[in-house]
């Protein structure tokens, strides 16, 4: 098939990630995929764990929330011409695109051309906004965001939880195919051993707890630190964090101050085919804490790695995780909890080992790769363009087409 793929992500963080894995994981399938986009990227690009757009954040700052707000809608017009000229061209049969806010160019293009359309959605933006930074124009915001989901013609959200949301505001359970985030099989295989590691960062005999990503206050991993500085920690953990972000002077800090400023390590923003050698060091992989709705890319990466994982006991992470058996789950508002379940995992290898092993093999029985989604993805593209309506497209993902 032609798919058109349009997003408005400048950023080269997870959402990178996502997009871009995305369209090489469909082109490898055999479809044409013709990329809209800020700046002509052509989902090609590279990306690096924890890198932002500066000058994006820096005009955010700048501008009166509503004059942002109205130049994001306003860019939609933008795109809508981007879109036209690149349909004209490539004669698409169906339109794949990354919800944003303020953007409703695809669903322009969808009326103006009556072509079939996929709608990515990773979060409740308006929600989100208003939650993170407040909006200026939050009528509008809701208008933009609804109608999307209500135009497009199947919404693809990454966790039930996600989906339940957008349900809530008039889209049909049959147009919702809940299709979580992934991972490159490829991109994991030639990661080292564990040993290896540990021997390329002079930690050979510690106990490695890890976290990658943009780390941030509410991820929690000063919980980590008290931890290592309490007595039921052993005298060989040591904390390696994949990463960068704003929590990171805050968190070396607070490790100096409890006497950890030897055990704890940030590498800084790594490339992203750097990543697995750097996580195939955890001995225990960490998800402190998540946003409600969110499925988390480190989360696969450690699954893929088949490494022990410890995260909170909430419903988008029990969608993928079972307590006890691919993962060690915590009630995510006790800090008891977490130090318990933190201390059991150090104590136990035994049980790192089961919870590696069922972590590895969740992958593939549960079809969480970049390439199980695009076989998906393209099951209901091609029932929309077949003319089959939109609960029948759907009902295409349900069967995960070529996974076992």
């Amino acid at each position: 098939m032609k798919i058109l793929y349009h997003h408005r992500t400048a950023s080269k963080d997870g959402q990178a990630v996502h997009i871009e894995e995305m369209i090489s994981a469909l082109r490898e399938l055999g479809h044409e995929v013709r990329v809209v986009a800020p700046a002509g990227d052509d989902g090609r690009g590279g990306g690096a764990m924890g890198a932002k757009v500066g000058w994006v954040h820096g005009l955010r700052a700048k501008l009166p929330k509503a004059l942002y707000e109205l130049l994001e809608l306003g860019y939609s017009w933008v795109a809508y011409r981007n879109l036209l000229r690149a349909a004209g061209e490539f004669k698409p049969d169906v339109l794949y695109e990354r919800s944003n806010l303020f953007l409703v160019s695809g669903v322009m293009l969808k009326r103006k051309l009556g072509l079939p359309m996929l709608l990515e959605v990773n979060s409740p933006l308006t929600d989100e906004r208003m939650r993170f930074g407040g909006l200026g124009l939050p009528g509008l915001a809701r208008w933009s965001e609804t109608l999307t989901w209500r135009k497009a013609d199947v919404v693809l959200p990454v966790t039930q939880v996600l989906a339940d949301t957008i349900a809530a505001h008039g889209v049909p359970a049959e147009r919702l195919v809940v299709i979580p985030n992934g991972i490159n099989e490829h991109h994991f295989a030639g990661a080292p051993t564990p040993e290896a590691a540990k021997a390329a960062l002079g930690w050979s005999d510690a106990l490695v707890l890890g976290f990658t990503g943009f780390v941030r206050d509410w991820h929690r991993v000063d919980r980590v630190l008290h931890w290592m500085a309490g007595p039921a920690s052993p005298a060989n953990a040591r904390l390696l964090v994949v990463g960068d972000g704003p929590a990171r002077a805050e968190l070396e800090a607070l490790a100096a101050q409890l006497g950890l400023a030897e055990r704890v390590r940030f590498t800084g923003v790594v490339p992203r085919d750097d990543v697995p050698a750097r996580v195939a060091a955890f001995d225990i992989a960490l998800q402190p804490a998540v946003t409600p709705y969110a499925s988390p890319l480190k989360l696969f990466e450690y699954l893929a790695l088949g490494k022990a994982v410890l995260a909170p006991r909430v419903p988008n992470i029990m969608e993928i995780l079972r307590d006890g058996d691919n993962a060690l789950l915590f009630d995510v508002d006790s800090d008891e909890s977490f130090a318990a379940a933190l201390g059991r995992l150090a104590g136990d290898a035994a049980l790192r080992q089961q919870l590696s092993a069922r972590a590895r093999a969740t992958i593939g029985e549960m079809g969480l790769t970049w390439r199980g989604n695009a076989l998906r993805v393209a099951a209901m593209a091609g029932a929309l363009r077949a003319g089959q309506p939109a609960a029948a497209a759907a009902a295409q993902a349900t069967a995960r087409p070529g996974l076992s």
